[in-house]
């Protein structure tokens, strides 16, 4: 994004002054004439920025000239330092690198004081969760997907699935979820016809293209994305009764894992597991009475289970 670069290089003129346009072209990944174009742009926007011409020629900004500041409130700094950390740690982020960076740039800037108390918070900060898996998207296709799904354009995606197949594909990007640590996009995939969800962080490139799309009147990505996680091909297919309600097993059960109905027989709990050992685990710690519809594997489970927790309970310390 040229707003991104343009940025980039006012840090860099910030850090290291003199840098000449080859060098800087070479760390922004763009031509020297592009270069000389974002200089012109931040000259335009009040940030004076000198050229000089030679052997050791470079880009500076004009002697004397430093940035305003940064004014935040106690609150405001505490909001936005706790921000980037919960964004490390439940997988909200893009990336460790950008979490860092943001972070020191926002200490850097804060007066003494307050840059102590802030860099407290998070020396001395704790949690009790676990944290999420490290699959943070590049910003790039993110931006991208989101762009695309505001304006409703398709977009061009060069994907690698979960087997590590890279494929091109054009979706009509219908919303971007958070779920469970990890980035998705639900929308029309026009390679299959069906609607689909993506993981971002597979997502090595996203082009918007000049097609419009108009999404489905009362679709919610979120339950989509939540119904697609829950029947994730997974070895086996599991069916259980349970002997409860449906709000109680709702509230026990996330959506993303199993499918509830309610029947005469009891609630209908229908989901996928690749280890039936896992399974019968959770079913006993539910605490309800429960009945095994299929697969014949998992009444085996449970029944070993039962013998393990028997034999357990007839033992006495030493």
């Amino acid at each position: 994004m040229t707003v991104t670069r343009v940025l980039a290089l006012l840090e860099m003129l910030q850090a290291s002054p003199g840098l000449t346009g080859p060098e800087l072209a070479a760390r922004l990944e763009v031509d020297e004439r592009t270069v000389r174009r974002y200089a012109v742009r931040l000259s335009e926007l009040g940030v004076p920025v000198e050229a000089e011409r030679g052997r050791y020629g470079g880009y500076r900004l004009l002697p004397g000239y430093r940035l305003p500041p940064l004014m935040l409130t106690d609150d405001e700094a505490t909001a936005v330092t706790l921000g980037l950390l919960a964004g490390r740690r439940t997988g909200l982020a893009v990336g460790q690198a950008a979490t860092e960076s943001a972070l020191a740039k926002i200490q850097r800037v804060l007066p003494r004081a307050l840059r102590e108390r802030v860099e407290a918070v998070s020396a001395t900060l704790e949690h009790t969760g676990t944290p999420a898996p490290v699959n943070a998207p590049k910003a790039g296709p993110l931006l991208a997907l989101a762009d695309a799904a505001r304006r409703r354009h398709t977009v061009r995606l060069a994907y690698r699935s979960w087997r590590g197949e890279v494929s091109e594909r054009d979706l009509d990007p219908y919303g971007i979820v958070f779920h469970a640590g990890r980035w998705y996009v639900a929308g029309l995939d026009h390679a299959s016809g069906e609607r689909r969800t993506f993981r971002v962080d597979r997502v090595a490139d996203a082009a918007s293209t000049d097609r419009g799309f108009e999404p489905p009147e009362g679709f919610d990505p979120v339950a989509h994305v939540v119904r697609s996680l829950a029947a994730v091909p997974y070895r086996h297919e599991v069916r259980v009764l349970l002997e409860t309600t449906v709000e109680e097993a709702a509230r026990r059960i996330p959506a993303s894992t199993a499918t509830l109905a309610q029947t005469p027989q009891g609630v209908l709990l229908e989901t996928r597991a690749e280890r039936l050992e896992g399974m019968a685990q959770l079913l006993a710690g539910l605490g309800w009475p429960f009945t095994v519809v299929t697969p014949d594997e998992l009444r085996a489970e449970v029944r070993a289970l039962a013998a393990r927790l028997v034999e357990a309970a007839g033992r006495t310390a030493d």
